[in-house]
């Protein structure tokens, strides 16, 4: 039923016997909102023609309630929502009637305006919800804005057209952010001109923050993209300056703006400036990725217009069409495309060359590309000599001044390779060999030649102080060619030079002139001296190896020693013993005792091959407390053995005594050993067994079981009851003793392990200095009760005592007498 039906018949016949108490109530608080609620709550079930006469009561009673318009706006927009649109126009209009109705007084509501905005969008009248969209617009402040427009923009985007692109131009003047959205809407609009007009503002905007993360690389490439793709749609904006713009700034993404302003010009049908295009950018960019991207689309599009050609050539060809003019394009273009691909090995070194210009490397392999190019070889080497920097060459920039020079020695003129040597020499390089490298190779190639002469006065020359002849060859802020005359490489080679062309006199000046700059090294020390006794100056080379000795210290001065004083006795012997001893003192004066050994050797045999014998034993003495400790025992056993020799056995023995006092235990021990062997060869017993019991105190017996068997097989064959039963009390004592000793212990229990391990596995394990005390003795205890078997007594005897046990003793009897280093006799069975 219609509402106007309803309210001509007056609508009392709406009134039911069970709406009496709620409109008895009503009428007693006509102003009462939730009297009217529970009326209409009570309505909910009753046909709509009922709940809109109680709506419609209750409205003009509180013409100004915001929640009683809401639920009667709902209640009648949910009526009408299945219901279509064009069909049933004129229920759509009732509804817009009441909902103007509503905001006569709720205009400043923005939820009633989004609910009738957003049913006028399903309706067929565009003009009205654009019109109401304004009045909301124009009706709620500023702040309530946001919310209108995004239904707004949506009703924008359905509609399309002029009026969508209107729309977004007045948001952005309220949100210039979300200028994305519209270029979005401009390109699905296919409005590519303004699209890209907004879209390069956006790029030339330093403060934009795009709404979906974009960086200004990934707009700008949009915007290449845009305007390479649709080059005749775009009329407002001039598209060559913008991508040089792109280019110059963004300097690591070149190679694909240069193939969009190429592919630009191509799409218009510009040929001629799109290869234009290509061939600047591969003559610019500086990176190799960048070179090859713009390459292969630039061999690309030559390749297609190559097909297409031939393609019209072929169709030609078939309809029997002669066209010169098209063939002569058609060669053209063949022998251009062939061009650039021969160029390119050229334009990558090119390419390499902009990187680091300094790069020598590059310039070699680009003369190498010109083959047999003598011109552009020249010119290649020309331009290099004028490029790199030499102080901030990559390589050996020097070789390149070298090769140089020896490509026009092939070519047999040796007046230009001259010239380039005499320029190289000028250039100041990054180190003073560079230079010196040169110079030896002008000299070389004098040689290859046969003018020594040339070579001689190039060596010559090299070698001539420049400025202050004191000046520090190792001062990088000099230029190289005052400081390459010290340079030992370049003296090398000219003393080679002069040993091989020269005169005695004038090697001998050179090595003097080493000398006398005090650049000279061992080697050549060695090498003048051995020079001088090639040419019999004997005394002269041994005056160099005494020049060589002040030049040097130990370890270096050791080795011109080791041959000076060989030298010196195969030539004289003992014609000049006094000398050959003053040249071995002098030597021994300064030398440390890792280095004395082979001096003090050679010494000795010299008094025993030329001097006296005595003379010989005392330098060997000297000898034993001279060297290093870890040649000493050696010393010794050395001179013991020439000491038996000269003068009897019976003089070994004070060396024997005196090298068991200041020899470390382990060593003593071994000597011990052989000083017993030797009494007992001489039938003193008395003095060996004396040996063996000093020679004990090093010797734990389960850390070195061989000495006390070597001492056990002595008294078997030697001795008696008692001087064995002295033996084995030795012993105890010493094992007792070493029992006592944490740090022993612990070297103990490692020692035995590592020689299981060694058993086991074949390998000998690192063993740690530090273990734990107590631990160590436990295993101890533990190891040697499994040893001794089930004797109790001999357990009890070896078990270690904690010192508070033996405190507690002490303490409960301090009258008896406790030896705690007592040892049981029962230990006597063995």
């Amino acid at each position: 039923m219609e509402i106007e039906n309803v309210f001509e018949n007056g609508g009392f016949y709406m009134i039911e016997e069970i709406d009496i108490p709620f409109e008895e109530e009503i009428l007693r608080n006509p102003y009462t909102l939730k009297s009217w609620f529970r009326y209409i709550d009570h309505k909910s079930e009753q046909p709509i023609a009922q709940q809109i006469f109680v709506y419609e009561r209750a409205l003009k009673e509180l013409p100004g309630s915001y929640k009683l318009w809401k639920r009667y706006l709902d209640l009648r927009r949910e009526k009408v929502q299945d219901l279509n649109p064009v069909r049933y126009e004129k229920e759509y209009l009732k509804v817009n009637n009441c909902f103007e109705r509503a905001l006569v007084l709720l205009h400043k509501m923005p939820r009633i305006w989004i609910d009738y905005c957003s049913f006028l969008m399903k309706q067929c009248r565009v003009t009205k919800t654009r019109r109401t969209f304004d009045r909301a617009l124009k009706a709620l402040p500023i702040t309530q804005h946001p919310r209108i427009w995004e239904i707004y923009l949506k009703f924008a985007r359905e509609i399309g057209g002029e009026t969508a692109i209107r729309l977004y131009r007045r948001y952005l003047k309220l949100e210039p952010d979300h200028v994305e959205e519209y270029i979005d809407l401009l390109l699905s609009m296919d409005r590519y001109d303004e699209a890209a007009k907004r879209l390069a503002q956006v790029v030339n905007n330093d403060r934009f923050q795009s709404m979906h993360g974009k960086s200004n690389y990934q707009l700008w490439m949009e915007l290449c993209d845009l305007i390479c793709e649709h080059p005749h749609e775009i009329k407002s904006l001039k598209v060559e300056p913008i991508i040089r713009s792109g280019i110059r700034r963004f300097t690591d993404q070149v190679g694909k703006l240069w193939n969009s302003l190429a592919s630009y010009w191509i799409k218009l049908q510009h040929f001629e400036k799109a290869r234009d295009v290509f061939e600047e950018g591969i003559s610019t960019v500086m990176t190799v990725r960048d070179f090859t991207q713009i390459f292969d689309t630039y061999a690309k599009a030559e390749e297609t217009f190559i097909e297409k050609k031939m393609e019209e050539a072929a169709k030609r060809a078939e309809e029997g069409i002669d066209d010169p003019k098209e063939d002569l394009k058609l060669d053209l273009r063949l022998m251009r495309f062939e061009q650039l691909m021969d160029r390119r090995p050229f334009l990558v070194n090119d390419v390499l060359l902009r990187q680091n210009p300094n790069n020598v490397h590059e310039w070699e392999k680009r003369v190498s590309l010109w083959k047999d190019n003598h011109e552009k070889i020249v010119e290649t080497y020309s331009t290099a000599m004028r490029t790199v920097d030499p102080k901030k060459a990559t390589g050996k920039f020097h070789e390149l001044w070298v090769n140089f020079a020896k490509y026009y020695e092939k070519g047999n003129d040796l007046e230009s390779a001259r010239t380039i040597f005499g320029k190289a020499t000028h250039v100041n390089f990054k180190n003073v060999n560079d230079l010196a490298s040169v110079w030896c190779e002008y000299a070389e190639m004098e040689l290859r030649h046969k003018l020594y002469d040339k070579a001689i006065e190039v060596m010559s020359l090299a070698t001539v102080p420049v400025g202050i002849p004191n000046v520090d060859f190792r001062d990088e802020n000099i230029p190289v060619q005052r400081r390459v005359f010290k340079s030992i490489k370049l003296w090398s080679f000219y003393v080679d030079l002069e040993e091989s062309i020269g005169t005695i006199e004038s090697t001998r000046a050179v090595y003097d002139r080493i000398l006398e700059l005090k650049i000279a090294n061992p080697q050549i020390i060695i090498n003048y001296a051995n020079f001088l006794e090639e040419n019999k100056y004997f005394e002269e080379s041994f005056k160099v190896y005494e020049r060589g000795v002040e030049l040097f210290n130990y370890p270096i001065a050791f080795e011109i020693w080791n041959v000076y004083l060989t030298k010196f006795i195969a030539r004289y012997g003992g014609a000049k013993l006094e000398r050959a001893r003053d040249l071995f003192e002098q030597a021994l004066e300064k030398c440390p005792p890792k280095y004395s050994k082979p001096l003090y050797l050679m010494y000795g045999k010299l008094e025993e091959d030329y001097g006296l014998a005595r003379h010989a034993m005392r330098i060997y003495d000297r000898a034993t407390r001279a060297v290093a400790d870890e040649d000493r025992f050696d010393m010794f056993n050395f001179y013991i053995a020439k000491a038996s020799a000269n003068f009897g056995v019976t003089y070994t023995r004070e060396i024997y005594e005196r090298a068991i006092e200041v020899l470390p235990d382990k060593e003593a021990k071994d000597m011990c050993l052989k000083y017993a062997e030797l009494e007992r060869k001489l039938g003193e017993i008395d003095r060996a067994r004396a040996l063996y019991a000093h020679a004990s105190q090093f010797c734990d017996p389960r850390i070195v079981p061989s000495f006390w068997q070597i001492w056990h097989d002595f008294e078997v064959k030697h001795g008696n009851e008692d001087t064995f039963k002295e033996m084995l009390r030795i012993k105890r004592s010493v094992q007792a003793q070493y029992n006592t000793e944490v740090n022993f212990i612990s070297a103990q229990i490692l020692a035995t392990r590592q020689a299981n391990q060694g058993i086991l596995q074949g390998s000998q394990p690192n063993i740690s200095d530090q273990t734990n005390a107590q631990n160590a003795m436990q295993l101890v205890e533990q190891e040697t009760i499994q040893n001794m078997g089930n004797n109790p007594k001999v357990v009890k005897a070896m078990a270690f005592v904690p010192a508070s046990t033996q405190t507690k003793k002490e303490n409960a009897n301090p009258d008896e007498n406790v030896n705690p280093d007592e040892i049981t006799m029962d230990m006597d069975e063995e």
